[in-house]
């Protein structure tokens, strides 16, 4: 069983920062990828950025160029770099690890979450 603990969310002003960690308790390198997802309310949860065990990245179109997905296998922790928010960026992030080939089902490893804020 993996434990995922997210951090660094908060409030910010539209054109702010913020870097999201993702600690997992144990190996992340175990996992053949790992991502980013996001919900804001009344909508359905979305895949914001993923990377590989090899270090491939994939991100959705709203994001491109304003954030960037990372990950230190040695300190078993993720990371997202969101610069460039938009209003339309806050939601809550949760932090996952697939037990499968595919991310974002139930099944897979889930962190608590971490709320994001962007005020206009």
């Amino acid at each position: 069983q993996v434990q995922l603990v997210e951090s660094g969310g908060g409030l910010v002003q539209a054109g702010g920062s913020l870097r999201l960690s993702c600690v997992a308790s144990g190996s992340i390198s175990n996992f053949n990828s790992m991502g980013w997802f996001r919900q804001a309310p009344g909508k359905e949860r979305e895949l914001v950025a993923l990377i590989t065990r090899g270090g491939s990245t994939t991100y959705r179109e709203s994001v491109k160029g304003r954030f960037t997905i990372s990950r230190d296998n040695a300190k078993n922790t993720l990371y997202l770099q969101m610069n460039s928010l938009k209003p339309e960026d806050t939601a809550v992030y949760y932090c996952n690890a697939p037990r499968g080939l595919i991310p974002g089902r139930q099944s897979d490893y889930w962190g608590q979450g971490t709320q994001v804020t962007v005020s206009s």
